[in-house]
């Protein structure tokens, strides 16, 4: 697939969406649910920008509109007359197997995986049958089924205990955005007026530590870094004994994301999970995987990997650039009932946001 299809794939234009809808104030969303009542339609561009869905995404390949347009168009969505709105909407199709076939295809490069799809497929058809469904009922049905897969996950929110130790294990391949998640979650919680450590766990990457400690100081937070090729599990176990001592709320682990074989880093993540579970005592554990959210399918394949050695509890999405579909959220969700609980919007410290099922699905519409 080339990378203007990329782009403009089923939803192709994740982040600026979900930028979108996340600036978007009550005032204006109470704007669109007045126009909802009435009965009017708004307009193709400023559907992107707020959480009424327009169903022509579904049934025209041409896909999303640019960032600039999709931004641009909230303020005028508050301001538009319903006699200018009706007259740019657009146009409803009938569900017939052409178009259920074109969805489906759509889905699966939108990387749902082909269990998935050949699921939501057959709930469709048998939904839909002799109900004369137009695109926008199948809209309506989908966002229900995508928001229904995240609800039965195990819960969004991060577990977090008052007054107790907090213990987050963060693992996964490199060159997803480990570090940088760990850096931004650090600076979210030292914001929130907690202490905070961070363990330099990847000792096998000689810049890891170095970053790690870098955003350390970005954060103002704590580190526990031991010399280049030491024991991971001997950086864990001073960490949580420090933290201990000295009452902080929060520890992070990193972990390498790479040795020379996959059976290694197993052993090694391994290792730190037990060093973990001997020394919490009463503190609440995470284990966090981070996940690129362009990677697709690979995604699952990862979540499956590490989930049996680490015991995942969650999964930060980071990447939701552009070209990045998410769809592996999904998939995620059905096969493993791992939540996703933060993602990643972009480069600023602040952009490590809880996850929110319904926000997430309304933006990717």
């Amino acid at each position: 697939m080339g990378n203007s299809e990329g782009k403009s794939g089923f939803w192709g234009t994740t982040l600026n969406r979900l930028k979108s809808v996340l600036a978007k104030t009550k005032d204006q969303v109470g704007v669109d649910e007045a126009f909802a009542e009435s009965g009017t339609e708004v307009s193709t561009e400023q559907a992107q920008s707020g959480p009424s869905g327009s169903a022509g995404e579904l049934s025209t390949a041409s896909g999303a509109s640019s960032a600039s347009s999709a931004s641009s168009a909230a303020p005028q969505a508050v301001h538009a007359r319903p006699q200018e709105a009706q007259t740019k909407q657009k146009a409803v199709k009938v569900v017939d197997e052409d178009f259920i076939e074109t969805l489906q295809d759509r889905l699966i490069r939108a990387d749902l995986g082909l269990n998935n799809v050949d699921t939501l497929i057959e709930d469709l058809r048998r939904e839909s049958k002799s109900k004369n469904w137009n695109s926008l009922d199948v809209e309506n049905f989908l966002k229900k089924e995508f928001a229904q897969l995240l609800i039965d996950t195990k819960g969004t929110a991060l577990n977090y205990k008052a007054g107790s130790l907090n213990v987050i294990l963060v693992v996964g391949v490199n060159g997803v955005g480990k570090t940088t998640s760990i850096g931004k979650l650090a600076w979210r919680f030292k914001s929130q007026g907690k202490k905070v450590l961070l363990a330099a766990g990847d000792t096998f990457r000689a810049a890891a530590e170095s970053q790690l400690e870098i955003w350390s100081q970005r954060a103002q937070v704590d580190i526990v870094r031991l010399p280049d090729g030491s024991d991971p599990g001997a950086v864990v176990y001073q960490a949580l004994a420090k933290a201990n001592e000295e009452k902080y709320d929060v520890v992070i682990i990193d972990t390498a994301g790479r040795l020379h074989n996959k059976t290694n880093l197993m052993a090694e993540l391994k290792k730190i999970r037990s060093v973990v579970d001997k020394q919490k005592g009463e503190a609440s554990v995470e284990s966090l995987l981070v996940l690129d959210a362009s990677t697709g399918q690979n995604g699952l394949q990862q979540a499956k990997v590490f989930s049996e050695t680490c015991g995942l509890t969650g999964v930060i999405l980071t990447k939701l650039d552009g070209t990045a579909k998410g769809g592996v959220v999904f998939a995620i969700a059905r096969e493993l009932k791992i939540p996703v609980k933060l993602i990643g919007i972009g480069e600023k410290m602040e952009d490590l946001r809880d996850f929110d099922a319904d926000m997430f699905v309304e933006a990717l519409f």
